[in-house]
């Protein structure tokens, strides 16, 4: 499989801009034509995922209703849409001896992608990798595994793709996932989707380069200069609408200033919503339903309707919290101070930083990079939600007339 990726690489880089729009969109007209397939398969996957006992949140990760495919198919026309950013100069150098170095925008290659639960990931994955050039060795999770392949059968169907361009690995075997790790002068990039143990796994076994996220430990800040009706609407958004996901809030913080005023106000929400609220000392004597929070909780990724609810006395014991517990994927202040705001910004370290907005846009489609390959906590090469760009890199082509450097 690694060595078919290979070979198919060079032939998807070759395909010039127009070509490979047109394999997207088309991928993206299948998905609709095989709505029926995808969610006859989905439903099997669901049904086993009643069956073993998994959480309403993550049944929700994994189910595909009709509205959910139409996402997915626009996603990929969002990719096609995109420039294309393969063969852009980067830079331009003109050396005194004549040399014209041109630092280009080039594929990175071969990217295998592991991931869990999220069928979507199938054909958002094979598109952003297509798009940017690169063949791709797409590996999903036990859990949706009738989903992933009737996606992938649409995808693959359609005229024009490059034989081999979008593989899937066709067990969910564990073994499987070690052999394709090791596979690094075949493979130039391993992106693993899913929880903090698969991610910790692939890191740990990986002989190739790792793009990746442990957690999102994601906070909102309501601070003492809120808009407290804001942060509430914020807060049950970012908690509440989907909590099985990685941009999902896990801990509010509250200045002392506003507590009083806004914490049993947020209980009665969340309550109503199904959320169990876990708090400190001061939480708990303005909210008497909350459980008390232990020290795990502030650092717990819950991917369900639980709350870690925390007043602090400013700003900086904010900051402090986000430092120590966060895990530099998405935190939020809510105020109408331009300087704390400021101060929030610059100092919380996280790929995504917000003043008076919800998390939750922490997402590929909705920073309008379409489909997105996952979201980086890392540095080094891409943070953030990582879009074509983010699967490429560059080249140096140099042109002369003769010259020798002697």
């Amino acid at each position: 499989m690694g060595r078919r990726a290979r070979s198919a690489a060079p032939h998807v880089a070759g395909l010039d801009t127009g070509t490979r729009n047109g394999i997207l969109d088309a991928m993206a007209t299948a998905l609709i034509g095989s709505r029926d397939a995808i969610q006859a398969a989905n439903k099997l996957d669901c049904k086993s995922a009643k069956a073993a006992g998994l959480s309403a949140a993550l049944i929700d990760r994994l189910l595909l209703d009709t509205s959910r495919i139409e996402a997915m198919a626009e996603g990929l026309r969002q990719v096609a849409a995109l420039p294309d950013s393969l063969g852009v100069d980067l830079a331009v150098i003109q050396r005194p001896n004549g040399l014209v170095i041109r630092k280009v925008r080039v594929p990175l290659g071969v990217v295998a992608v592991i991931y869990e639960s999220r069928p979507n990931v199938t054909a958002d994955a094979a598109a952003i990798c297509f798009k940017a050039g690169n063949a791709v060795i797409l590996r999903g999770g036990s859990e949706a595994v009738a989903s992933n392949r009737a996606i992938h059968e649409a995808i693959t169907a359609v005229a024009g793709l490059p034989a081999n361009a979008i593989q899937m690995v066709p067990t969910t075997d564990r073994a499987a996932v070690r052999a394709l790790l090791g596979l690094d002068t075949m493979i130039d990039l391993v992106i693993p989707r899913g929880g903090e143990s698969l991610i910790r796994a692939v890191a740990e076994h990986s002989r190739i380069p790792v793009l990746k996220h442990y957690k999102g430990v994601c906070h909102v800040y309501v601070d003492r200069a809120a808009d407290l009706d804001m942060a509430l609407a914020i807060a049950v958004d970012a908690k509440c609408r989907r909590p099985g996901v990685c941009n999902a809030m896990e801990t509010l913080l509250v200045h002392e200033a506003v507590a009083e005023a806004f914490l049993p106000r947020l209980a009665e929400i969340m309550d109503a919503e199904g959320v169990e609220l876990r708090g400190d000392e001061r939480t708990r004597a303005l909210v008497p339903i909350a459980l008390p929070a232990s020290e795990s909780d502030w650092s717990e990724e819950y991917l369900d309707l639980i709350l870690a609810v925390r007043v602090v006395g400013d700003v900086e014991a904010a900051m402090s919290h986000i430092e120590h517990y966060g895990t530099r994927h998405s935190d939020v202040i809510v105020t109408t101070d331009k300087e704390t705001a400021r101060r929030f910004t610059t100092e919380v370290d996280s790929a995504a930083v917000y003043v008076n907005a919800s998390s939750r846009f922490t997402d590929g489609a909705e920073f309008g990079l379409g489909a997105e390959i996952g979201i980086s906590t890392d540095k080094l090469h891409a943070r953030g939600p990582c879009g074509v760009e983010a699967l490429t890199t560059y080249k140096y082509v140099i042109e002369g007339d003769g010259q020798v450097r002697g």
